[in-house]
Order: structure tokens, then C-alpha cells, then sequence
């Protein structure tokens, strides 16, 4: 299985924490560093973009803040979900964004790896996993 596979996740009880593998959990957090990336200083696409990412990852939008830095451009802030979050901040000026996705319950965060792709065109994307708040 590679790192990108989404698994059977089951939920249980109305706190939405997830069994896979024998292992219970809160949920996922990806951390995504993208370089070489693109369009990192367009406000309106990162917008789109983490509101495509929801909808990608079955999540359930409750608000998007973005902060629009100048002089270079940066963009910091964060979607958050009723599964949590996923957060964006951005140094156009080096090609660079740090992506933050953590989610819990039916929702797929691996997912929005290739939407961040389609949007950012990433030379480069570096991934890692954490099962947060494991109970196994």
C-alpha cells in the first residue's frame, strides 16, 4: 500500500474517532511541505483550492480565514471543518508552502494530496503521517 492509499476506516460512537488496523485514533494529520510550487500569492485560488480539498476529502466546511501578506505576497490560514482542519501558509518568494490537514471520522485527508498538486504544481511534495490521540 503506498502512502497516498485510503483503507477501510470505520467510526464509532458519535466522537469520531477511527479504528484501522486494530489501532484507535482521533485522527489523521498530514503534513505537507510543497516545493517549487506555483500561483502560491493568488488569494482567490488558494481559496478555491482548500474548498476543493473538502469536498474532495467528504469534509464538512464550517469557515475559511485567509490573510493576504505584502509585500511578498504570502498567504497564511486555515479551513475549518468539522473534522477538524486544514491549514496553508505560503512563501511565494521561495517556491514553498507548508500544508497542515488533520481530520477525523469518515473523512479523507489523502485525498487532497492531488488536489494541492493541481493547484500548486509542487516539483517537489514531501508527506508525512500521524495517527493523533491513538488509544490501540
Amino acid at each position: 500500500m503506498d502512502e497516498y492509499s485510503v483503507v477501510n476506516v470505520t467510526t464509532e460512537n458519535k466522537d469520531h474517532f477511527i479504528t484501522k488496523n486494530g489501532i484507535r485514533y482521533a485522527g489523521t494529520h498530514l503534513i505537507l511541505d510543497l516545493w517549487g510550487a506555483k500561483n502560491l500569492d493568488n488569494l482567490d485560488l488558494v481559496e478555491q483550492t482548500l474548498r476543493e480539498a473538502v469536498d474532495i476529502a467528504e469534509a464538512t466546511l464550517l469557515h475559511i480565514n485567509l490573510h493576504h501578506f505584502e509585500p511578498n505576497g504570502g498567504i497564511s490560514g486555515m479551513a475549518v471543518l468539522a473534522e477538524s482542519h486544514i491549514s496553508i501558509h505560503t512563501w511565494p518568494e521561495h517556491g514553498y508552502a507548508a500544508l497542515d490537514l488533520f481530520m477525523c471520522g469518515k473523512a479523507k485527508p489523502h485525498k487532497c494530496i492531488d488536489v494541492f498538486k493541481k493547484s500548486f504544481y509542487p516539483e517537489r511534495i514531501m508527506v508525512s503521517e500521524q495517527m493523533r490521540g491513538g488509544t490501540a
